[in-house]
């Protein structure tokens, strides 16, 4: 191992930089992965890649403490941990006064490898699908790691990618074509001690769950009546006879990366210290503020002078004892990286998984009968997905159900609770929050208590699979202070406004279990209207309807029965009564 100052000339050469053009560019981490022997126990190696480093002394920084790194063959920096030695937590890098983004490193095992550009291929319906990397699950009686290495010897394979606690393996296959593939899956798969082999389906990048339709004005947030949720707990919480404790969160967002060049982010390129009350971001970071990224993890935290702009946590700084928002996707492998990016956030201790993403069967139809084109996956994949997904839920309920995952219903005006057509939203399970989307309804001038004070939207998916709706539009951040960019909608922003909901009820109460914070939101909820008065046919309902059990307040039982629309104030306010209960 070489010191720090030893690799300092081969980093600045294996980035192209000389020390004139990276004076101009700020100092940014834009990637660090596992490397090396993915399934040492006691070494783990890392590989970053950054921009903007400069000739000159560069430290980096694990949990604050300099660590020692090494250059890889490829020209990256390497850095080697002894697990025993170290602990999961923010990685970013120092070079004089300046500071790079910040990124959560994990010290747990479970990586998987994307495919090249070169090692995917089209198959029969049109979508892009990996050649020679699959996954497989293990039957849980059997050791995976050793059953998976049979397996690969027996068919000539290599174990290339791992997620243990799923006893999932990764192998990359002797074929060279979809012919080739499709025979060894079907061998493999008729292994007695294989569970189900997953199938990937995604190009380098994954495309985004975002809809096309109308893109109403950014006054959305007004409905689930988000800046009151700010004002009673900063203003509330504190002001009782008996202040209120608020405890640290730490959740988990599985998306790509975020743009710290744009002002709501560039405030945590500063230390930020989770023992302090404030909200902290992680993330690797973007090559544009527009990214989905930026604008998912902008909703629970961007930083903006207008309180209307700002991420909610970020708001609630004042009275919160901190959250920690770990953005996170392990790698570009799909689906199977969502999965192994969750598993690694919830053995660190996330207590929130945001879900902004999810994907249909070929052939799923919406309710008007026609076929969804956007976020499709075949039949053969989505049957190994389902096997993957269903490993996960298990797992958490069995090792950490205290954890909640919160995951959009999808934009594809399809069933979302269909599990033959939809994943991950279809599952049913106590420790999954599914959330759908609505948008205002400026043709009615009622008050926001008012069933008509806002409408579905089309897009989004529904029925009785989808617990609350959310605010479906959002603005993009921009590289220019106090100016927002495009109006961006679909589910994937309405989840975050549920997300940041529940790690602030978990700040007040982190004893609530996830079917308690369920039924809060839907005690809480306000309502959507119909423009019929006949009830809708075969569940067409956006959300399962508000039973009389789930009612507390409000219009008298009228509005029983309608679809839940997320009150984030009224959610906290019943989270403080729920610690009446507790004492």
């Amino acid at each position: 191992m070489r010191p720090i100052a030893c690799c300092l000339t081969a980093l600045t050469l294996a980035l192209g930089l000389g020390s004139a053009l990276a004076e101009e560019q700020p100092l940014r981490l834009k990637d660090l992965q596992r490397c090396g022997d993915l399934f040492s126990t006691e070494h783990l190696t890392f590989c970053l890649s950054s921009e903007g480093a400069a000739n000159a002394n560069l430290e980096v920084m694990l949990r604050g403490k300099p660590i020692e790194t090494a250059r890889g063959k490829n020209g990256r920096l390497r850095l080697t941990l002894n697990r025993k030695e170290h602990q999961s937590g923010p990685l970013w890098l120092e070079q004089g006064d300046r500071r790079s983004n910040p990124v959560w490193l994990t010290l747990n095992g479970s990586h998987v490898i994307p495919a090249s550009p070169d090692e995917v291929a089209k198959n029969m319906d049109g979508l892009t699908t990996y050649v020679d990397l699959v996954s497989v699950i293990i039957e849980e009686d059997h050791d995976g790691l050793e059953a998976s290495r049979r397996l690969a010897e027996k068919y000539g394979a290599e174990v290339v990618g791992v997620i243990a606690p799923l006893n999932t393996y990764q192998l990359r296959l002797p074929v060279n074509n979809l012919t080739e593939r499709d025979a060894m899956v079907l061998r493999l798969g008729s292994e007695t001690n294989v569970d189900a082999v997953v199938i990937e389906e995604s190009g380098a990048e994954e495309p985004l769950e975002e809809d096309k339709q109308s893109r109403p004005r950014n006054s959305e947030w007004v409905a689930n009546r988000f800046l009151d949720a700010v004002d009673f707990y900063r203003r509330r919480l504190p002001a009782r006879k008996a202040p209120i404790d608020t405890h640290p969160v730490r959740i988990g967002i599985i998306e790509r990366d975020v743009d710290f060049d744009s002002p709501e982010f560039a405030a945590y390129l500063n230390r930020c210290d989770p023992a302090k009350p404030k909200t902290c971001v992680y993330a690797r970071d973007a090559a544009s503020p527009a990214d989905h990224g930026t604008s998912v993890t902008g909703i629970l935290a961007a930083r903006s002078a207008e309180p209307g702009d700002s991420g909610f946590l970020s708001a609630l700084e004042a009275s919160s004892s901190g959250f920690e928002v770990i953005v996170e996707r392990n790698s570009d492998a799909g689906i199977t990286a969502n999965v192994a990016a969750s598993v690694n956030l919830v053995e660190d201790g996330v207590r929130v998984l945001n879900w902004s993403w999810g994907i249909h069967r070929v052939g799923t139809l919406d309710v008007d009968g026609e076929e969804i084109d956007s976020l499709v996956r075949s039949g053969v994949a989505m049957s190994g997905y389902e096997e993957l997904l269903e490993e996960f839920f298990l797992w958490l309920r069995r090792e950490h159900p205290d954890v909640v995952v919160v995951n959009s219903a999808g934009n594809g005006s399809a069933h979302s609770g269909q599990d033959d057509y939809r994943l991950p939203s279809s599952f049913i399970t106590e420790q999954l929050l599914v959330v759908g989307a609505h948008q205002r309804d400026f043709s009615k001038d009622v008050p926001v208590e008012h069933p008509d004070y806002v409408t579905k939207r089309p897009s989004s998916n529904i029925d009785m699979r989808v617990d609350i709706t959310a605010s479906a539009c959002t603005r993009a951040a921009t590289l220019e202070t106090g100016k927002r960019g495009e109006v961006h909608c679909g589910t994937s922003y309405a989840t975050p406004m549920v997300t940041g909901i529940v790690g602030a009820m978990l700040s007040i109460n982190p004893a609530l279990a996830p079917e308690q914070l369920r039924e809060l939101l839907r005690r809480s909820a306000l309502t959507i209207g119909r423009d019929s008065d006949f009830e809708p046919a075969e569940a067409d309902d956006l959300t399962a309807p508000i039973l009389p059990s789930e009612r507390s307040y409000q219009m008298g039982n009228q509005d029983i029965g309608r679809s839940a629309r997320l009150d984030m104030r009224k959610a906290l306010e019943l989270t403080v009564d729920s610690l009446q209960h507790v004492r």
